[in-house]
């Protein structure tokens, strides 16, 4: 029974003890290897009760194993949901509640507060550790090396990713088979990925660039990744040579032409430099051009749709642009009060169609219907234009999300946080330029009448109840915040406002 994404990804290497992962120690794990493993944790999963469509929410380190479990999931018909490690037991407990998973794997650390979340919703907990230790592994020390595919097709779930909005709580985006095959299909082609390829793969494995990009990828090349736990830049110039291409976000690039060792002979080596996850400052492009000889790859991708768009890998790499439609997605700029097509040149809504196009919101009919209309199209809420040589540039969001160094924050999480904190009458969250992260949070208060708020232990409150990626990094206090004739608070005023607050000296 055919398994299309197994099938295409995963079983065509199976017996082959062709490299797939460099680890740091320089122990090779072989595609061979890898899906021995993966097979025994299809069957340690399925053992806990999962039949194909159930979830299986993970929030763990990267490593190999982590790794393994997308493949077991794959295989055994589950669908994973990966979560960011960086969310607190309280962010964690809306998605397990929502997306009714019947399984949670955490860290042996956190297993004390994610007991209770689990034993809440009826799902059972295992854990797994960065060193592959856990009780998965006990679990399945021993099972069969293989397991029988469960058969799957193409418009079934294969991953469920939340994604934030400005407003209302997260959304589960549903992707198929389908759409995480074409789009592998289509970028290893785009990118010219083939068995010789070595990619240097320090992005972490809760997010669609790392998981199904960047793996995906190099798993139907044939190639092979230099698996780091995480952006470490010693061992990112130490590793640079045994590789041929990267993927990463705009702060790896700034964080490595910071370092005087990441040179022209140190890339020499390199075919292809890839950024995306957050907007790449124009400077960042100049200035590896400068130092490499490289040019940056940049590409525009959502959760709900993996990749949209690339600059060409033959041909000019314009710099604060995203390139063009991949082949098979169709792409317009569209007026968002009647949603007709604007022509090049003018800045619209952008919406996309294509194979790459999520199935729709777990569980929220009525999001799905707002976002995803009926003959396809998607509607991204990102701004945008073509130019006039077909070039498409992202001009800003109709939402209010902020994209800081690849992860997607809302402001009205952390304005709620805010609100609650003595002397504090209200509060405006927004997101500002940032050299190294693309964005970060500045946090606008206004304090109650009469009361001075102590902007010092509102921070410590802040971090105590939000994941560490979503901290304001500044908190301004203004007499109040500015509002138009219906009363809504006009963060685009405050944007310009605070939009050199963490420009370079000089």
């Amino acid at each position: 029974m055919a398994n299309p994404l197994f099938d295409r990804l995963f079983a065509r290497h199976a017996g082959k003890p062709t490299p797939f992962l460099h680890l740091p120690d320089g122990t090779v794990v072989t595609h061979d290897a890898f899906l021995r493993l993966a097979a025994q944790f299809a069957h340690a999963i399925t053992a806990q009760g999962l039949v194909p469509g159930d979830r299986l929410a993970v929030q763990i380190d990267k490593s190999p194993e982590a790794l393994a479990v997308y493949a077991a999931c794959v295989q055994a018909g589950v669908v994973l949901l990966p979560l960011n490690t960086a969310y607190t037991a309280a962010e964690t407990d809306y998605f397990v509640e929502n997306s009714g998973a019947k399984l949670v794997l955490s860290s042996d650390t956190a297993q004390d507060a994610m007991a209770p979340i689990a034993g809440r919703y009826d799902a059972a907990l295992l854990t797994l550790n960065a060193d592959g230790s856990g009780s998965l592994s006990d679990a399945a020390r021993g099972l069969p090396e293989t397991f029988d595919t469960v058969a799957r097709a193409e418009d079934d779930l294969t991953a469920l990713l939340y994604t934030s909005g400005t407003t209302g709580r997260s959304k589960g985006a549903m992707l198929t088979q389908g759409n995480l095959l074409a789009n592998a299909e289509v970028l290893t082609d785009c990118w010219r990925f083939t068995s010789d390829d070595v990619l240097l793969h320090a992005l972490p494995i809760f997010h669609t660039h790392g998981l199904f990009v960047a793996t995906n990828i190099l798993l139907l090349a044939g190639g092979s990744m230099i698996f780091l736990p995480k952006f470490d830049l010693d061992a990112m110039i130490a590793q640079m040579p045994r590789a041929t291409s990267m993927m990463g976000v705009p702060t790896f690039y700034t964080r490595l032409l910071d370092d005087p060792r990441f040179t022209r002979d140190l890339t020499a080596h390199m075919r292809l430099f890839v950024s995306g996850s957050a907007p790449l400052l124009a400077e960042t492009h100049t200035r590896m051009e400068a130092r490499t000889g490289h040019r940056i790859l940049e590409r525009y991708g959502l959760t709900e749709t993996s990749m949209n768009t690339s600059n060409p890998y033959d041909g000019d790499r314009r710099a604060g642009t995203v390139g063009f439609p991949l082949p098979g997605v169709e792409l317009k700029i569209t007026d968002a009060a009647s949603g007709e097509a604007l022509p090049d040149g003018e800045i619209g809504q952008i919406e996309v169609r294509g194979p790459n196009v999520f199935k729709g919101y777990w569980r929220m009919p009525e999001k799905t219907a707002a976002e995803l209309r009926s003959d396809g199209f998607f509607i991204t809420g990102d701004l945008g234009r073509i130019d006039a040589d077909g070039y498409l540039h992202i001009v800003g969001r109709n939402k209010d999300l902020i994209i800081s160094g690849g992860y997607n924050i809302y402001p009205k999480e952390i304005e709620l946080v805010l609100d609650a904190q003595p002397g504090v009458l209200e509060s405006a969250v927004i997101g500002v330029p940032h050299a190294d992260f693309g964005e970060t949070v500045v946090g606008v208060i206004v304090e109650e009448p009469g009361r001075t708020a102590d902007l010092e232990e509102i921070s410590r409150a802040a971090g105590k109840a939000l994941a560490r990626f979503k901290h304001p990094r500044r908190l301004i206090v203004l007499d109040a915040l500015p509002r138009n004739t219906m009363g809504k608070v006009q963060k685009n005023l405050l944007r310009e406002r605070l939009s050199d607050l963490f420009a370079p000296a000089g």
